[in-house]
């Protein structure tokens, strides 16, 4: 029984950091699809 705490605590633990990674890139990635999506828009 208190394996499967530590086990459930390590899930939440990764899961949040891969939320985190993703929100950074994800920052970043917004402002150039912006610029992109303008390029592509003005293309159009």
């Amino acid at each position: 029984m208190n394996n499967t705490i530590y086990y459930v605590f390590g899930g939440l633990a990764i899961i949040y950091l891969v939320i985190l990674f993703k929100n950074r890139r994800g920052s970043r990635n917004r402002k150039s699809r912006k610029f992109m999506d303008g390029k592509r828009r003005h293309e159009e």
